[in-house]
């Protein structure tokens, strides 16, 4: 069902310029006479759109996105509108229009990555979006390039600058009401997401929390980095057998050799495969990556729980031996034994006092 150049009343759908698993996404402008009526849309917008019986999930992505207005990390919601076009229902989201594309596009176009000064931008923007979803206690689910997207910034004095925004909401979940869904079915939900981006607890034990969109977020800045994914699959690796890799081995993301020393302490932090250890979205806006200045050691202040939450990742670290993951593809890295599974004796006792110190508190 194509619809070009019919739209609601005060704008006109254009040409399509993508379509996903829960609808299309089209051009739009406003109309001149309604725009000067109501001056609260843009001259140019995307318009995401379904049959009204098939738009459930683009309607529940509506609904949070209005929960996220005015932040400038995510892409913006001008609205919605119900709109009969060739005798069918259609329901309507106009958004924030991104001329940079997607990030994956941006990506794709690299031959060979992208540069680091973009991606530390790029991903100091991504982290504030998603540490802005996870203090009002969603979690995105599906945090992967295709789902970033470029946006003019238009504070910049350059004519090609763009800031990163994180887009498509529809597998984004409530983690209270999921807790209070899980408890009261006695069940598990399903997957959602992207099987390249999953987190190893995500695939293991379907939890997909605030941790799990960091792993995602680590795996689309080694993506970056290196113009591939971070997991080096084999050409004839399926999916059961990468969600396998993911949720039942050792195995870690592939680092980027290229990647400067603060980008591959970065992409550690990420890549905890405990998620109670992984560091949080408000940790790692502190790393030294992030910094303007990558040189610059910048030391948060940090809670309790925090510094509790930072030793577990050091013990972990430390169980491993320092030593660097078996690559999917069978290279020379070696694999870790089961002795060398054991934390030192001077992370376990940080691990302990820490942990004292907070539940003293």
């Amino acid at each position: 069902m194509e619809q070009q150049g019919q739209g609601g009343g005060m704008w006109m759908r254009g040409e399509t310029i993508g379509r996903g698993s829960f609808g299309t996404v089209s051009l739009a402008t406003a109309k001149q006479k309604a725009n000067k009526r109501r001056n609260h849309l843009p001259p140019l917008m995307a318009v995401k759109w379904a049959e009204v019986s098939r738009s459930g999930t683009l309607q529940k992505e509506r609904e949070i996105l209005t929960r996220f207005e005015g932040c400038p990390h995510i892409v913006r919601c001008y609205g919605d509108e119900i709109t009969t076009e060739n005798g069918e229902l259609t329901y309507n989201v106009l958004l924030e229009y991104a001329s940079g594309g997607t990030l994956a596009s941006r990506i794709k176009n690299s031959s060979g990555g992208l540069p680091e000064v973009d991606v530390r931008r790029y991903t100091r923007s991504i982290l504030q979006g998603l540490n802005y979803i996870h203090d009002r206690g969603y979690v995105h689910c599906d945090i992967k390039p295709q789902n970033i997207v470029l946006v003019l910034c238009s504070s910049s004095s350059s004519s090609d600058e763009y800031v990163a925004k994180i887009a498509d909401f529809g597998s984004a979940k409530n983690t209270m009401i999921e807790q209070r869904k899980r408890k009261k079915e006695r069940r598990c939900l399903g997957l959602r997401g992207t099987p390249l981006y999953m987190s190893p607890e995500s695939v293991s034990r379907k939890e997909q929390e605030a941790p799990s969109d960091i792993w995602a977020l680590g795996c689309v800045v080694a993506e970056m980095i290196s113009g591939k994914p971070a997991w080096n699959c084999k050409s004839d690796m399926d999916v059961d057998e990468l969600l396998s890799l993911i949720g039942s081995s050792r195995e870690l993301p592939e680092t980027p050799s290229e990647m400067s020393k603060e980008g591959k302490d970065f992409l550690k932090r990420c890549f905890v495969r405990t998620s109670n250890f992984r560091w949080t979205a408000d940790m790692l806006l502190h790393h030294s990556f992030l910094s303007e200045n990558v040189r610059v050691q910048t030391t948060p202040e940090l809670s309790n729980d925090a510094k509790v939450q930072l030793a577990g990742s050091y013990v972990e670290e430390s169980a491993l031996g320092g030593q660097k993951r078996r690559r999917i593809n069978g290279s020379d890295d070696p694999s870790i034994g089961e002795d060398s599974l054991k934390p030192s004796i001077k992370a376990f006792k940080c691990y302990k006092r820490l942990r004292r110190l907070a539940t003293a508190t």
